[in-house]
């Protein structure tokens, strides 16, 4: 769920507009989307709002709410606040105080509401203002209730503690969404979803039958990991296998006589994508460990879309026209894995709450999601650039440059030459691609403080999937600068971000839970 729209986002805004206009940007920004039809599901599925347990709904001044959890907002703010904040997950949103010059605004906000919209009438027309907004909102009350806390700092702790009182409502401010982000709702409901103790492993048994969803999705990961550390073997030391040479009517020497940078051109661009398997390999087991395990949604939903993604590149092959025996076996293998990983019963809540830490450390972690967020998108850009190219004309400008020939000339020399290379440029960019969906999703749904697994997943992926590109083009003395530009700043976008956000999901203070004691899974609703 990322956290940047209200804070490094808005802090660019502050500059150029003010601060309280960037403010009232960010949330015309939220309110406009989630005014549009579907919009309110974009904006849900972006922040990562999740249905919140039964245990949280209840009534508000009468009225009954999916979530006790909400926000308050002054009359000027309400048309905005009503649209915006329902998709990241406030169950109603009170307007206050509302004086009798403010009915016709009150009016306009609650029309075409998705959640309670509540009035807090004041000051000597209250019992007029009252009259006047009946007939258009959910309630309206004329003096202050003292089950409902307004909260004004964004402390996940203090949020759920309220929320444990099953008559409480709580509501955040706008200094709160301010300062925390939208992803605010996302975690407090987090705080306050009862959680059951992680079982140890050995009480799993060995019975496949019985193994949770996600050691199948680590046996996925794994599994990945080691077929791009075999691939790497391979383009290292034969680069072509039998079946390759079969195809090919060639071996290395037959291709290293047509042309002497091809062998090397070849190399390259398995190293890469060997690279690219590795790093998907290490997001898949740290998705699996540190989130399916703990029976967060979120986690699994990013594992789900980004194997979909890869298991359906695989059509690549059939536009290529050459399909690899290993690599069509290693999907037969992993894909039964990954339906036991994705269909099997979903894992009760087993996470942890931290405290928020401090503002400044909260600040640098949100600038590190918005690095991480913005490098999975020119990942996701250049995945579907090389798949397309791999698809169509194989090679980019550099590549002919490097290999100093020309298309038609690698037809002519081998009519098998140009599909089989097209294969390789289209598995990786297939590769790339759901790596990239697997680090959007992950950056932006998995900012917690304390999960320091969202950290060394993405950094041992960065480690896999750049370096040795780097490393390889190098040694090959391929070094066009337009060619490696995106490679590296991936790279940077990817490091300045995870060293912005390291204090933050490596914390090393002791764990300390800030929801309420674990109960008894039944009667709760486990998103």
């Amino acid at each position: 769920m990322p956290d940047w729209t209200y804070q490094p986002l808005r802090g660019v805004a502050a500059t150029l507009l003010g601060e309280r206009r960037s403010q009232r940007v960010a949330l015309r920004t939220l309110a406009r989307v989630g005014s549009l039809p579907g919009g309110g599901r974009v904006i849900a599925w972006a922040f990562g709002h999740r249905h919140p347990p039964a245990l949280l709904g209840g009534t508000a001044a009468g009225v009954r709410v999916t979530t006790r959890l909400g926000a308050v907002v002054p009359p000027r703010l309400a048309w905005d606040a009503v649209r915006a904040m329902p998709p990241l997950g406030a169950g109603l949103v009170e307007v206050a105080p509302v004086r009798l010059g403010d009915v016709a605004a009150v009016r306009e906000a609650a029309r075409g509401r998705r959640v309670p919209v509540l009035a807090h009438a004041t000051g000597p027309d209250a019992a007029e203002v009252a009259a006047a907004l009946a007939p258009y909102v959910d309630a309206v009350r004329t003096r202050p209730d003292p089950r409902t806390h307004v909260l004004t700092s964004p402390d996940v702790a203090d949020a759920a503690r309220a929320l444990a009182d099953p008559q409480a409502v709580v509501l955040a401010a706008p200094p709160v969404l301010v300062r925390a982000g939208p992803g605010w709702f996302a975690r407090v409901t987090e705080a306050a979803t009862p959680t059951l103790p992680t079982p140890p492993v050995r009480d799993i048994g060995r019975d496949p039958r019985r193994w949770p969803a996600w050691w199948w999705g680590a046996l996925v990961g794994v599994g990945m990991v080691c077929a791009g550390l075999g691939a790497a073997a391979i383009a290292l030391g034969p680069v072509l296998l039998w079946y390759d040479r079969a195809y090919l009517g060639a071996d290395v020497a037959d291709l290293h006589h047509l042309n002497h940078h091809l062998v090397h051109f070849i190399r390259h661009d398995r190293i890469t994508m060997a690279g690219a398997m590795v790093a998907l390999g290490v997001l898949y087991t740290g998705l699996a460990v540190g989130g399916m395990r703990q029976g967060r949604p979120w986690a699994r939903q990013a594992y789900l879309l980004s194997g979909w993604v890869g298991f359906a590149t695989l059509l690549y092959f059939v536009g290529v026209g050459f399909v690899e025996p290993l690599h069509t076996a290693l999907a037969v293998v992993l894909l039964p894995m990954f339906l036991a990983a994705t269909r099997r019963e979903r894992t009760p809540p087993r996470w942890r709450a931290w405290p928020e830490g401090t503002e400044r450390e909260r600040n640098r972690a949100l600038t590190g999601q918005l690095l991480l967020i913005l490098a999975g998108v020119g990942l996701l850009v250049g995945g579907i650039a090389v798949s397309s190219v791999g698809l169509t004309g194989v090679f980019v400008g550099s590549d002919l440059e490097f290999l100093h020939t020309g298309t038609d000339a690698l037809r002519a020399a081998n009519p098998r030459l140009v599909p089989f290379i097209a294969h390789d440029r289209a598995g990786f960019g297939g590769v790339l691609t759901s790596t990239a969906v697997a680090v959007l999703l992950l950056s932006a749904w998995g900012w917690r403080r304390g999960e320091a697994w969202v950290w060394w997943s993405l950094a041992l992926a960065a480690a896999a999937g750049f370096l040795p590109a780097l490393v390889v083009h190098g040694s090959i003395g391929y070094g066009d600068p337009w060619h490696l530009a995106p490679v590296l700043a991936g790279l940077a976008l990817t490091a300045t971000g995870l060293a912005l956000a390291r204090p933050y999901l490596c914390v090393g203070v002791a764990r300390t839970r800030t929801a309420p004691t674990p109960r008894d899974r039944q009667g709760a609703d486990h998103a």
